[in-house]
This record gives C-alpha cells, sequence and structure tokens, in this order.
C-alpha cells in the first residue's frame, strides 16, 4: 500500500508547513495509504490561508482533505476508524474532484514579484537553492546531505551565481525584499562554508566560521555575523561580540534593518541540529511567512515546553541568547512566545499557566552538533 494508485479518479489534499512535527506524521501516514497525496505548504502559499481556515474552522496544521472530505489534523487523521478510512481510501481512489483550493498553476515561485537588481538575483538564486533543498534536505527541513550536494551540477551552478552578488545593488531593496534577500541568502552561505570549510565543531570554530565566512555583496564584504546581527538584528551586538557590526562610518550600516527583527531567529538556520528547520522565503507576503516558521518552531518541544504541573516553560537557548529582541524580561518573552503560538492545547496550557502567576523559566539544551544526514 506504499506506492501511490496512479489510476485514482481524486486526491488527498494536506496543508502544512515545514517544520511542523505533525505535519511530518500526517504525511507519512498518508503515504502508506497508497492514494496521491498532494502536499500545499501554506509558508509557501500564504494567500490560501483565508481559504483553509473558511474551510476548516481552524487555523493550525495540518488540514486533511480526502477529495472534498475534511478529516482535520494530524490527531483526527490517526484516530480515525479503520472502517471509516477505508472508506474515504476508496473514495479518493473512485471518485473525481476538484478538491480544496491549490496554488495557482501560473503562480511559479519566482515569478510573483518584479524586482530587478538584487532582488532580481536573489529570486534566481532562491530558485537554484529551492531545488537543491528539494534534492538534499529531509522532509522535516532540518537536516541535510552535503556530501551528495557538494556533487550537485546545480550546486557549481549556485556558486557562479554567488559571484554576481558583489554586483548588485542593495539600496534599492524594499524592507520585505531585503528581509527574504538576507535570509535567504544567510542560509545557503551557512551550507556553502559547510561545503568549503566543513562544519565547526567546538566553540571556538564556531565563532571563527561565522565571523570568516562571507560573500562580497554589493562591494561590501557580509560575513554570517554582518548579516544576522548587522542587517538583521538592527545593528546590535551578537553573542560574544564587544561591539555593534557595524561603526557609525561604515557603509554597511546603511543596509541595517531600523530595529531587530524577533522573527528572524526562526528563520536562520546555523548548521546545527537545534536550528529551525531550512526554507525560502519571498519579499510578497514575508511577514506571514516569518509568523508561520515561528508558530511550526514553537509547537515542537525543543523550541518550547509547557508543563502545567510544575507550572514550568522551557525555551530555546535562542530566547536566552537574544532576550532583548523578545522584550528583555521574562515576563515579555512569555507573552512574546504566546502571542506568537497557534491555536494548540500547549498554548492553552500556557496561557493557564501565565495567568495563575509565578511561572518557572528555564531552558532546553541546544543540539550543536551538525545537521548532516551522513
Amino acid at each position: 500500500m506504499g506506492e501511490s494508485d496512479s489510476s485514482a479518479q481524486g486526491r488527498v489534499t494536506i496543508y502544512s508547513i515545514q517544520g511542523c512535527p505533525h505535519c511530518v506524521q500526517a504525511k507519512a501516514s498518508l503515504g502508506r495509504l497508497g492514494v496521491p497525496v498532494c502536499e500545499v505548504d501554506l509558508g509557501q502559499h500564504p494567500e490560501l490561508r483565508a481559504a483553509v481556515k473558511e474551510l476548516t474552522g481552524r487555523s493550525t496544521v495540518p488540514q486533511i482533505f480526502f477529495n472534498q472530505v475534511h478529516v482535520g489534523g494530524n490527531d483526527d487523521l490517526q484516530k480515525l476508524d479503520p472502517e471509516k478510512l477505508q472508506k474515504l481510501v476508496h473514495l479518493v481512489r473512485d471518485e473525481s474532484t476538484d478538491g480544496p483550493p491549490l496554488p495557482a498553476d501560473d503562480q511559479s515561485e519566482s515569478g510573483t514579484w518584479e524586482a530587478d537588481g538584487a532582488a532580481k538575483l536573489s529570486a534566481m538564486m532562491r530558485e537554484i537553492v529551492l531545488k537543491l533543498f528539494s534534492d538534499h534536505l529531509s522532509a522535516d527541513g532540518k537536516r541535510v546531505d552535503y556530501q551528495a550536494m557538494a556533487k550537485s551540477p546545480l550546486f557549481e551552478r549556485y556558486c557562479d551565481m554567488a559571484v554576481q552578488l558583489q554586483r548588485v545593488e542593495l539600496l534599492s531593496l524594499s524592507r520585505e525584499e531585503k528581509l527574504a534577500f538576507f535570509i535567504n541568502t544567510y542560509n545557503a552561505l551557512v551550507i556553502h562554508g559547510y561545503l568549503r570549510l566543513g562544519p565547526p565543531t567546538n566553540m571556538w570554530q564556531r565563532y571563527r566560521f561565522f565571523n570568516y565566512v562571507s560573500y562580497l555583496i554589493g562591494g561590501e564584504v557580509f560575513t554570517l555575523q554582518d548579516i544576522e546581527n548587522g542587517v538583521l538584528r538592527g545593528n546590535r551586538k551578537g553573542m560574544a561580540q564587544f561591539l555593534r557590526p557595524f561603526s557609525k562610518s561604515d557603509p554597511r550600516l546603511q543596509m541595517a534593518l531600523p530595529d531587530a527583527e524577533p522573527l528572524i531567529h526562526f528563520a536562520l538556520n546555523c548548521g546545527a541540529k537545534g536550528c529551525p528547520p531550512i526554507k525560502t522565503y519571498t519579499p510578497q507576503d514575508i511577514d506571514s511567512q516569518l509568523r508561520t516558521a515561528a508558530e511550526a518552531f514553537l509547537e515542537n518541544d525543543d523550541g518550547c515546553a509547557v508543563d502545567c504541573r510544575k507550572q514550568e516553560v522551557r525555551l530555546s537557548q535562542i530566547f536566552k541568547w537574544y532576550k532583548a529582541d523578545f522584550g528583555g524580561t521574562d515576563e515579555k518573552v512569555l507573552n512574546w512566545v504566546l502571542e506568537h503560538m497557534s491555536d494548540s492545547p500547549k498554548r492553552s496550557n500556557l496561557e493557564i499557566i501565565l495567568s495563575a502567576g509565578k511561572t518557572k523559566l528555564s531552558y532546553l539544551p541546544y543540539d550543536w552538533s551538525t545537521n548532516s544526514t551522513n
């Protein structure tokens, strides 16, 4: 039953987001049914979120349809009576249907916005990275097959294109284009650095890696630290940094966002297993995409764990390292987390704990081991 029946008349549709553990489990279960499964990533297609919520009455993922029959989320799928599940499978095999909405055929990844210069090159590089990721990333977006990627002709094409970054005009970028451009560039640069230099294996090597690995962009050198802390965090000091990345006379200061963008912490992947999943971002609806990434990260127990009995909340070290970006105090951090969680039992439990007061906040161990599949 593991192979899809190509003669099936209908389809199973699953609306998901990358990095969501419930989505991964649901896709694995659906894949064993032997029927066509169409996955729609709402992070890549935020224009469908409203339609899905209207159809289901829910804002959580996954949401699963057998033809036009809404089953619900992963828990609902796992609890389905075997007889009812078999009826749904036969429905998909025997009856043709349009099903719930899918992304428009003519809405290509690089054609949803028009730009030139840096934005245009970013879109072209994003297309290549997207294909590389689809070939060499695990299903949950958290592990990379570096060995296979290094041998890919597509990676060599990406390297050739990265050289062209030195000729782009960065000042023409809008805020949304800047966010997408530098997030995508950061994630690709980490992988590029891993492939050329190998992954860092201790704290000192990590410090050197993130302060050394760089691209020449628009005539200026941007290291990974420069991109994260200089540009995306509004020129704030990073971990183990005594000074801001850009001085007042540094021409790169013009690229710094006015303020730190807390949501970027759920989009940047430094090559460790403890990082958020790797994906690519578009300027269109970038804030919605980043919010979706934060919701998925917080839904994972290695991002946020809530214990009602102990009145304890355990968060990723990301919230400790960049506490200032999330408000600066334990109370503000916890309220930020609550405001950015999707509707779920975990969110409800967090509300109960916070309303009771005296919440204990601690931080989870961070897995610095490499996210290589090899």
